[in-house]
């Protein structure tokens, strides 16, 4: 099996187009053409987790944080992220980040530490904006079934927890074609006036190349006419955070302490306990002060995060519980789903979970 026919897999696991503008993910370093011989999952693909994957004989490795993240103009080995890239051009290792396209998901980060928690009822913090657009094309009945099939095939017609959702409408089109036209109906120079429905479809904006082809390829007209508009509406399914439920409420105390003991937090940092039970609950794995003002819109009673500044902490304005818990600590359950994820899908060759501790926070 070759790394090439191992990245669509990853794909469906976080889809690059889930990716946030900033950041850095999918293949970074390697040869697509090259034959995988294992792929070893980790948190940081660090100098060191490179040589565990020299070891044990993984020439792939998958990481939750891009080694890469900003650009390189040089590489001479002078800092860790160098050096970690350096050894494995070396050892025709390849490396493969998947972090906000995860993150994005569904089912990725913030799912994962919602059933870490036990949560119920989750649901998207801060839906992903700027990411629907709308398809509106005409075409005659007779072609209607076969046109919209094709269109849901490419991936329109997804809303939620739906599928080969549209709406059509009839209506009258006209034309008239000029002498280089072959029209489907009618013939050069005349004016057709014919019955046709109006089909309309949102889809996923990364789809837009894909939609088109099924349009283009599935439409009888010669020349097709279509719209495209860019929708408003945020995508609940997709975005950062997560909001959820315990099945029954927790004294606050006795909350941070099953969180601690549950994401193996060296410690918690928090703002002042406002002495309510707690049962409303807002994650967000990674840095997510950004996303204070969305845990407080969606009625939380604490948001569990990382990297809060000193000043974050006054923005809890005595409306909800803010606790950083560790960057790596909110993340630390993320190669266990990259794993079991894989192991599903490739069976031919090992897939190994990453035995170094990459976390470079420590505590007393």
């Amino acid at each position: 099996m070759k790394i090439k026919e191992i990245l669509p897999i990853l794909e469906e696991m976080a889809p690059l187009a889930y990716a946030e503008d900033f950041d850095n993910v999918g293949l970074l370093v390697g040869d697509i053409n090259a034959e995988a011989t294992g792929i070893l999952v980790c948190h940081d693909a660090l100098e060191n987790v490179i040589d565990e994957a020299i070891a044990k004989k993984c020439n792939l490795v998958v990481c939750f944080h891009p080694i890469l993240f900003s650009g390189l103009k040089k590489i001479t080995g002078k800092n860790y992220v160098e050096r970690a890239v350096l050894k494995a051009i070396k050892n025709d290792i390849a490396i493969y980040a998947v972090h906000t396209a995860l993150d994005n998901h569904k089912h990725g980060v913030n799912k994962i530490f919602c059933d870490a928690l036990g949560l119920t009822n989750t649901k998207i913090l801060v839906p992903k904006k700027n990411f629907i657009q709308k398809l509106v094309t005409y075409t005659i009945p007779e072609n209607v079934e076969q046109l919209r099939n094709a269109l849901f095939d490419a991936g329109a017609g997804k809303i939620g927890n739906y599928e080969d959702c549209s709406f059509n409408s009839k209506g009258i089109g006209t034309y008239m074609g000029n002498e280089d036209s072959n029209p489907e109906i009618g013939q050069r120079f005349e004016f057709v006036e014919n019955e046709e429905i109006k089909i309309e479809v949102t889809f996923e904006k990364h789809l837009q190349s894909k939609i088109l082809q099924a349009l283009f390829k599935n439409h009888v007209y010669e020349e097709v006419a279509y719209e495209i508009y860019e929708l408003q509406n945020a995508h609940q399914n997709i975005g950062l955070g997560m909001i959820g439920e315990l099945e029954k409420p927790m004294a606050e105390t006795d909350f941070l302490a099953f969180v601690k003991d549950t994401m193996q937090c060296g410690g918690i940092r928090h703002s002042a306990l406002l002495g309510k039970p707690i049962q409303k609950i807002a994650v967000l794995g990674g840095s997510g002060s950004f996303a204070i003002g969305n845990a407080k819109q969606a009625g939380a009673d604490i948001f569990l995060t990382a990297d809060l500044k000193y000043h974050n902490f006054y923005e809890a304005e005595n409306q909800l519980v803010l606790a950083d818990i560790g960057h790596f600590e909110s993340e630390r359950f993320t190669k266990n789903y990259i794993v079991d994820f894989l192991k599903e899908k490739i069976l031919n060759f090992a897939i190994i979970f990453s035995e170094e501790n990459t976390n470079p926070v420590k505590y007393l």
